[in-house]
């Protein structure tokens, strides 16, 4: 005699596909994001900022991550089943439809604005920038071979609303520190898209990796250059210490361990070193709390 299998019910099923459509299984995007908005957070309120301002940045970081990885998901459902490392996802392989990907888009971002609608009319205005910025990422690698630096605008865009926020304002620091995003997210992105550009050449899709071309490590020693000069400046106007720059030190050795695995531009490798730059916004960020903890 046999058993039947006890049967999962539809809406478990649906609520496992979600969860894997919004990546929430892989945190290392959420972390990338949650990195740079905490150092705004940080530098615009020279230390621990307001709570509710942190749950909120926080959370809406959480949100809007997972909204980008849908729309992505969604505007890639031409390209992803022919992509090795893709091939797999929910939308790809249809288990998830366009519409629902498209709900569930709208859910997340809706949440979201009403967190930010808590804080004050600037950080509201800024928002509809970065809804905008999520939105349209994904359809830049059909157009253009610069889809990773539109993926370090709208990813470090939480560090203007983190001072306009906070301080009710967005000076020049603020966006000095967006620029060190802009190039550390175009790095970093193009560790990931060097793993997809054979791919991504048979399929004609556009990114940086294939722009870069031979000069691939070359081009990102210049990324990772102004990456660290940009932080520079801001330890600089910040009258940072000992702490920070300790942190800066040690994200720079982590670079470079990216670039020793990288050399070879194993896929495996590659993608390690996209996965490792976690580590290096934790240790910004970390010397970043310690200076001025101990201030």
């Amino acid at each position: 005699m046999t058993h039947a299998q006890p049967r999962t019910s539809p809406w478990k099923t649906r609520l496992a596909l979600y969860w894997q459509l919004v990546r929430a299984d892989r945190p290392v995007g959420w972390l990338l994001l949650l990195w740079p908005t905490w150092w705004g957070l940080w530098l615009a309120a020279e230390g621990v900022p307001p709570l509710w301002t942190l749950a909120v940045f926080s959370a809406g970081v959480w949100l809007t991550r997972s909204a980008g990885c849908v729309i992505n998901d969604y505007a890639d459902r031409w390209l992803d089943p022919h992509v090795e490392r893709t091939r797999g996802r929910p939308l790809a392989t249809g288990a998830v439809r366009g519409r629902e990907a498209l709900a569930l888009f709208a859910v997340l971002m809706l949440v979201a604005f009403a967190l930010v609608l808590t804080l004050n009319r600037l950080t509201v205005y800024l928002s509809f920038v970065g809804i905008a910025l999520a939105a349209s990422y994904p359809y830049l690698k059909r157009y253009t071979y610069l889809p990773q630096v539109y993926l370090g605008l709208a990813f470090g865009w939480g560090i203007p609303m983190a001072f306009a926020a906070i301080r009710g304002e967005v000076p020049a620091l603020a966006w000095l520190l967006y620029v060190a995003n802009i190039a550390w997210a175009t790095a970093y992105d193009t560790w990931y898209a060097m793993v997809d550009r054979d791919d991504d050449l048979r399929m004609g899709s556009k990114s940086t990796a294939i722009l870069f071309g031979e000069l691939d490590l070359i081009a990102q020693g210049v990324l990772y250059a102004v990456f660290f000069v940009a932080l520079w400046l801001v330890g600089e106007r910040a009258g940072l210490g000992a702490y920070y720059w300790s942190g800066v030190g040690a994200a720079l050795v982590l670079v470079g361990w990216e670039f020793w695995i990288a050399r070879g531009r194993d896929r495996a490798k590659l993608f390690r070193a996209f996965l490792h730059n976690h580590w290096v916004g934790a240790v910004v960020f970390a010397g970043l709390a310690l200076d001025y903890a101990q201030a």
